[in-house]
């Protein structure tokens, strides 16, 4: 081990410098909701996030290149939900008119099976799924950052630089992160067998500063070795000697074995555009375009956004959709999912019959569709480059800090509660899954994460995607519709009041700044209505005809803009 960290520091101190000389001050910084720009742009969950992304760019990097850096510094600022130790989706749009989608979602460990997490009655302990070593599926994302690097043009090393500076010498937190820390405190004791750089002895507050030495080391490995320094070597033993000591399942042979796979995007067209998306074991895509297309033919302009008629309707598409996810959707690797026959737009026109207006449909009378035979704690960011690169990344730990274990100075996942435990149980979402997503070895579990492009002309005009679990789905659908058809402009498509329905539980979740005269509206057609916290949080790029680029980080978190 000790030459690998002579090796990092030859390759990282001069790029360490270079970060520094740079604008990027992690005791200093301001959040940014709003920017207009001419060139390009980063949106991310932390301001100094998007900022190593544009500093990236500034060193004569792509929207790739940035994408990668972005999302290694949210691995250090918001651990919360940025990670090395989960996984996610890239959907890309490169300036020669390639689609490119990424998918390196985690996997169920190779010893995992169907009833891992059921007693000896056959009931399910959702618990298990979520808390501790148990909870983790194995580590996506080094690959799928290694599978991206394909499209980038500076070294790996230099992408690092950031995401290792803020790492070594810590930066400060907002009251937000300092919440969630505290929040967590009693978790990351009771959950992990090492001390971790998330607990100290007093409670965290906002100005204090965050350093993570451990994680830092783990990224000068992969610095110095590439994906090998993650999946092989000191790191890979470092959560194999974790998984050991607390009664977890991931091997070296599944870090060993992991690779991220390069799959073929959906892309459809709805209202004179074409949508580009992410195919499964993303639901996210296959629900975008039959929401889309279940809503297409009603004048939801006419009728006005936030209009009882039209939110009705978008509510019965949402319910719709979901009740389909339920049945039929998993990894298409391990399970065959009719998802020609799901986006067929005769089906998604069918799937409406049942609707009528005024007058709320019932979950219980809505199932899936019938379907013969054929021979889803998350964060986003959206990149734009001056050359027309575009960029949507969503990545997850599924639950808030993932399952709180710490291993080589970064948190695990929880992602195996993303299976279908027991089919028919909820998950933390509330979501209910089918056989198509019970767990197996080495299988992926379905996820809702939604990264966008919106094209016209061939062109990015929409960048978008949000964390937010089961309301991944309702919230990009509605941000599209927000701007295709609404024709809000970008802070009001991000920052709108937003509602979901998914299927079951048999309710409509609205914000708390929800017009209560639509409510009011909705409850009078016989929907139940529940008020929540934030749904979601939205980034979006939209480019202009005229090259202007506006980019919009959700007034919900600390979300923030950055570009030059």
């Amino acid at each position: 081990m000790k030459r690998y960290f002579i090796l990092c520091s030859f390759i990282m101190a001069p790029l360490l410098l270079a970060a520094q000389q740079v604008k990027l001050n992690p005791y200093d910084y301001s959040i940014d909701k709003y920017l207009e720009i001419n060139s390009a742009a980063v949106v991310s969950a932390h301001p100094l996030a998007s900022k190593a992304g544009v500093l990236i760019m500034q060193q004569g990097g792509n929207a790739v290149d940035a994408a990668i850096a972005t999302q290694l510094a949210l691995a250090v600022v918001f651990p919360e939900a940025g990670n090395l130790g989960g996984g996610g989706f890239t959907v890309a749009r490169l300036k020669n008119g390639s689609n490119i989608s990424i998918d390196y979602r985690e996997t169920a460990p190779g010893t995992a099976h169907r009833d891992m997490y059921l007693d000896a009655n056959g009931e399910a302990q959702t618990r298990k799924s979520l808390d501790g070593h148990l909870a983790a599926g194995v580590p996506g994302t080094v690959a799928g950052l290694f599978a991206a690097h394909a499209h980038a043009r500076l070294p790996f090393a230099k992408l690092l630089a950031p995401a290792i500076l803020l790492a070594e010498k810590g930066y400060v937190i907002t009251a937000a992160e300092a919440a969630g820390l505290n929040r967590k405190r009693e978790d990351f004791l009771r959950l992990n067998t090492l001390p971790t750089a998330f607990v100290k002895n007093e409670p965290w507050k906002k100005g204090d500063t965050l350093v993570q030495k451990e994680l830092a080391n783990t990224l000068k490995l992969i610095a110095a070795k590439g994906m090998k320094g993650f999946y092989e070597g000191p790191t890979a033993e470092k959560i194999v000697a974790e998984m050991k000591r607390g009664g977890g399942i991931i091997s070296a042979n599944d870090l060993k074995n992991y690779r991220a796979k390069v799959r073929q995007p959906i892309l459809f067209d709805f209202a004179g555009y074409k949508i580009l998306t992410m195919p499964l074991p993303s639901s996210g895509g296959i629900g975008i375009q039959q929401m889309l297309g279940m809503v297409e033919k009603y004048p939801l302009q006419e009728w006005g956004f936030h209009s009882a008629k039209s939110v009705q309707v978008m509510i019965e598409a949402e319910r719709r959709a979901y009740a389909d996810r339920a049945l039929y959707l998993g990894d298409q690797d391990f399970v065959k999912v009719p998802v020609k026959k799901l986006t067929d737009k005769k089906y998604i026109e069918e799937r409406m019959q049942s609707f009528t207006p005024g007058i709320a449909s019932e979950s219980k009378n809505i199932s899936a569709g019938n379907i013969a035979p054929e021979s889803t704690e998350t964060t986003h960011l959206c990149v734009i480059d001056k050359e027309g690169n575009a960029v949507s990344v969503t990545t997850t730990l599924n639950g808030s800090y993932g399952c709180r274990v710490v291993a080589a100075g970064f948190i695990l996942n929880n992602e195996m509660d993303d299976f279908s435990v027991k089919p028919g149980t909820p998950n933390l979402y509330g979501l209910i899954g089918a056989e198509a997503n019970a767990i197996a070895p080495g299988k992926k579990m379905l996820s809702c994460m939604t990264p966008t492009i919106v094209l016209k002309n061939n062109k990015p005009v929409l960048i978008t995607g949000t964390p937010g679990g089961s309301t991944i789905i309702t919230s990009v659908f509605q941000t599209l519709l927000n701007d295709l058809i609404f024709k809000l402009d970008a802070r009001n498509s991000v920052n709108a009041p937003k509602f979901h329905h998914q299927w079951l539980p048999d309710q409509v979740t609205v914000e708390r700044d929800f017009p209560d005269s639509t409510t009011q509206a909705l409850e009078k057609m016989g929907y139940k209505i529940v008020k929540s916290g934030s749904i979601g949080r939205t980034e979006l790029i939209k480019i202009h005809a005229n090259g202007k680029i506006e980019a919009v980080g959700d007034k919900r978190g600390d979300d923030s803009a950055a570009g030059f």
